[in-house]
């Protein structure tokens, strides 16, 4: 997402040195053998899901589109190669120019994806398309993971509002990019007030165990909060004994008290007996948000408990236990020379040890039954199939240089919700399992 053009104030600085040492190497080697200039094409995919996911999902695609933009030397970032030795002068000369003229094809963001989907597709000169491959894979794979988690999340709680609260728990920079992957996954709101200032998501909190812990009693706890926020705040009533804060809570703000949260302790349990209690105390409004190290098997067990919304924090931002997406970014055709015409050739790597790719360029199309169902992830080389021409996935995103396929977040937020609800039911299952969809290659 381009927060500037969609009015927003904060913008991405230079992602020139987010990268690594020996894309520059090769980049040197490249312009002295004569290749640097020669047609390629790269592409960014997965070999297999992390175990028991049955799906992945795109995410950072806006990211990706600023950090493209963004990719552009200045003094400083040259005075720093050249003191280091980096590369040479003649190197340094080039990258003082870099502006990516290429085109960029994807996977729109939101959309799922399955071992060997092509996400991305970079095509350009090979000079101009190998330095992008670190910061791309560091936008795709931290931000597929975590949206994936969100997805995985938001099916376990249904129609109930998830709430992204993981700052605290990760870098303070991947924490905005994780609120963001996380509201599009499927979560409602972000306790981090920089993602709602930076993507537009919206913002929650109230208040913690240190605002009851600095005042005397609970009571003056409560009623301060309930004074300054007013009756429809959310008062945390677990820092000593639920009933009473429960109790308590109702008595300060009155049954119109907007939600009180469970933060510790059996939370299926203890969410039964703070509604009865709630009911009984006349406050049949008042919502019950639980959080405390929930991850999507938690929030699944509490199913049938009268819990109104969730907070999740450390799970969510680790992509619950699966932190990358494990997308590699390869050369899949090149040209036969530097002339603009010369052919596209395949190329791939053939040795063993499970890390052989697929040559050629390659599209995507997605196949339903006839009731809607996607049933297969098909991927080709040669002309599309008449069937499949109208359920392609890869989208133009960046044509000659210039992006053209930016989009507010929530088209991506929505895109997700109807992919993932076109998935075979056992999409959505947190049992261990194979990928929902087979991928299937054509020539």
């Amino acid at each position: 997402m381009n927060t500037a053009e969609l009015g927003l104030p904060v913008d991405v600085p230079s992602t020139a040195l987010f990268t690594d040492h020996y894309e520059l190497t090769m980049l040197q080697a490249a312009l002295e053998g004569g290749t640097a200039g020669r047609r390629s094409v790269f592409e960014v995919f997965t070999r297999r899901l992390p175990p028991g996911r049955r799906y992945g999902v795109v995410c950072g695609t806006g990211r990706v589109l600023d950090a493209v933009r963004n990719f552009r030397f200045d003094e400083r970032q040259l005075a720093f190669l050249r003191e280091r030795g980096v590369v040479d002068g003649a190197t340094l000369e080039w990258l003082s120019r870099y502006r990516f003229g290429g085109d960029i094809w994807g996977y729109p963001e939101g959309e799922v994806y399955f071992p060997g989907s092509p996400v991305l597709r970079v095509e350009g000169t090979f000079a101009e398309c190998v330095l992008l491959e670190t910061v791309i894979l560091s936008i795709l794979n931290h931000d597929s993971a975590i949206a994936a988690a969100a997805s995985r999340m938001a099916a376990a709680a249904g129609d109930r509002p998830l709430m992204e609260m993981g700052a605290r728990r990760t870098h303070e920079l991947a924490a905005v990019a994780a609120s963001r992957a996380a509201y599009v996954g499927g979560f409602s709101s972000t306790s981090d007030l920089a993602a709602g200032f930076r993507y537009g998501i919206p913002t929650i909190g109230t208040s913690a165990h240190a605002f009851t812990l600095v005042h005397d009693t609970e009571r003056e706890a409560f009623t301060a909060q309930v004074d300054s926020l007013g009756r429809g705040t959310t008062l945390l009533v677990d820092t000593y004994d639920v009933a009473e804060a429960v109790a308590l809570a109702v008595e300060v703000a009155g049954p119109e008290l907007g939600a009180v949260r469970i933060d510790s302790g059996d939370l299926l349990l203890v969410a039964h007996r703070v509604r009865q209690q709630l009911d009984e105390l006349g406050a049949h409004k008042t919502r019950i948000v639980v959080t405390s190290d929930l991850d999507e098997y938690a929030i699944a067990s509490l199913a049938a408990a009268p819990v109104d919304a969730y907070g999740v924090g450390t799970q969510l931002v680790t992509g619950s236990g699966h932190p990358t997406a494990s997308m590699v970014y390869k050369l899949v055709a090149r040209a036969s020379s530097d002339g603009a015409d010369a052919p596209l050739e395949p190329v791939a790597k053939r040795s063993g040890g499970g890390k052989r790719t697929l040559g050629g360029r390659k599209w995507a199309a997605r196949r339903f039954d006839a009731y809607g169902v996607a049933e297969a992830e098909v991927i080709g080389t040669g002309e599309v199939p008449g069937e499949l021409a109208g359920s392609q996935l890869l989208v133009e995103l960046v044509r000659g240089g210039e992006v053209v396929g930016r989009e507010p977040l929530e088209a991506a937020r929505d895109r997700h919700a109807a992919a993932r609800g076109a998935l075979p039911m056992s999409a959505t299952q947190l049992s261990r399992g194979e990928p929902v969809l087979p991928t299937e290659y054509v020539a």
